[in-house]
């Protein structure tokens, strides 16, 4: 039988809602992934992604699988058995840069910050003065776990001071807050497209430097994987009308993403990120109206990724299925330590909008107060729209 899916608004920590151009550039005819205008349609989507990144990195391109694997191929590439990488590490995904590290048979020098808050760039200074034989310090740019934002700028440019590569995850970031690649002297940046693009998740911008590229091409072994070894990718993502065959790309869901960098810079990144703070601050004088508190302070906030602290004596869970059942709303749980302790609220591309803050706060409303929750009824919708009024 043919599957149907519910139609959801996705609020969780992602994927976000498709743009419905997204969707019908999937359904369009299926070509060969070596035919000429699919060539075309690569170098687009290249250029595109740079103005995305706000980079002139030509090993600039998406990997054919989500943004995890873009994670991996950035580790895989640049370290190699023996090196040392310094992670900073303030959420889940931090942990997984160290799974990366070791299994490359590299050793990772961990340095922990809370969760919810910033990489401290303190901490950050000192493990670099006290480790110079590292090759990389590795950063979430923007921690999907907690909703926080790093200094990126800050981070790269003590690692390109200090002769290091930088290592960035910006699968939440990009689209949604600055990400400046250039700027930052960042050496390998990764994101994903089911986030702030709003794309079909599946697949994962990746950039890496000119100095990050001489050391891939200068490596004393081969790269870990064959599949992710950006020496054979570049044959297929390269320049020119003749690439070589590496693998089948997912053509389909490149129209997507395609379709979505399109709408990107129809809008443009400035009024995107603009668009997404203010979003934020709607949905934040809502949850306040509700007593409800964000997590992350605010100089640290991700404006896409909201993580709200849990009242106590709630079951959180069961306002999470309640929101699903009744209003076909998707929000996230906490994981690892924040687990049962916040709620992740995504304002992330299409997701961001005024229409979907409001259905989230009255939701959210109606499931607070079928709990005895002692609030105002009425008064966070009416919060959201004086905000929107102003």
């Amino acid at each position: 039988m043919s599957f149907y899916p519910p139609q959801r608004t996705l609020m969780g920590p992602g994927p976000s809602d498709v743009y419905p151009r997204v969707s019908e550039a999937l359904s369009r005819p299926t070509i060969g992934h070596l035919d000429p205008e699919f060539i075309r349609l690569m170098d687009e989507t290249k250029q595109m992604l740079q103005y995305a990144f706000q980079t002139e990195n030509q090993l600039t391109l998406p990997i054919s699988a989500p943004g995890s694997a873009g994670m991996e191929a950035c580790f895989v590439n640049l370290i190699e058995a023996g090196d040392s990488v310094i992670i900073m590490q303030n959420g889940v995904f931090g942990t997984r840069m160290r799974e990366n590290v070791m299994r490359i048979g590299a050793e990772p020098i961990m340095v922990e910050d809370p969760w919810g808050q910033a990489v401290d760039l303190n901490k950050a200074h000192d493990a670099i003065t006290q480790h110079p034989a590292a090759k990389a310090i590795a950063f979430v740019h923007a921690e999907t776990s907690t909703g926080v934002k790093s200094d990126a700028a800050a981070l790269c440019a003590m690692a390109a001071d200090a002769g290091m590569l930088s290592i960035v995850d910006t699968v939440t970031g990009l689209g949604g807050i600055e990400v400046a690649v250039d700027a930052w002297r960042a050496d390998a940046v990764y994101s994903g497209t089911q986030k702030c693009l709003s794309c079909v998740p599946g697949l994962s911008p990746v950039t890496f430097s000119p100095r990050a590229q001489q050391v891939i091409s200068k490596r004393s072994s081969p790269v870990q994987s064959w599949f992710l070894d950006m020496n054979l990718i570049m044959g297929y993502w390269g320049e020119g009308s003749q690439r070589s065959y590496h693998h089948t790309a997912p053509v389909n869901a490149l129209y997507g993403l395609h379709e979505a960098l399109s709408i990107l810079q129809e809008e443009g990144l400035q009024h995107s990120w603009a668009r997404h703070q203010h979003n934020h601050r709607a949905l934040k004088a809502g949850l306040q109206a509700m007593g409800l508190n964000l997590l992350v302070e605010p100089d640290a906030r991700l404006p896409q990724l909201n993580a709200v602290s849990i009242p106590d004596n709630l079951d959180e869970a069961l306002v999470r299925r309640q929101l699903l059942q009744d209003f076909n709303l998707e929000i996230g749980a906490g994981l690892g330590q924040l687990a049962g302790k916040i709620w992740r609220i995504g304002l992330m591309g299409c997701s961001s909008n005024p229409a979907n803050v409001r259905l989230c706060i009255a939701a959210l409303e109606a499931c607070l107060l079928n709990q005895d929750v002692s609030i105002d009824a009425g008064a966070a919708l009416a919060a959201v729209n004086r905000f929107y009024s102003a």
